[in-house]
């Protein structure tokens, strides 16, 4: 999923570059609402496997 928030980030760059600003703007947004959706998953992840006492695998 970290991996979509960064391909919309290039693409809003490479968009306003070119300048186009409506594309630019939506993948911005896409990226940012991608990248706050990975991050709570990882925040749930990391606090369940503390509750659980797991170490994580190496």
């Amino acid at each position: 999923m970290l991996g979509w928030a960064l391909t919309f980030l290039v693409i809003a760059l490479i968009a306003g570059v070119l300048g186009f600003g409506g594309v630019a703007a939506v993948s911005v947004e896409i990226a940012q609402i991608l990248f706050v959706v990975f991050l709570v998953l990882f925040i749930v992840a990391a606090a369940i496997g503390v509750v659980r006492g797991k170490t994580p695998p190496v």
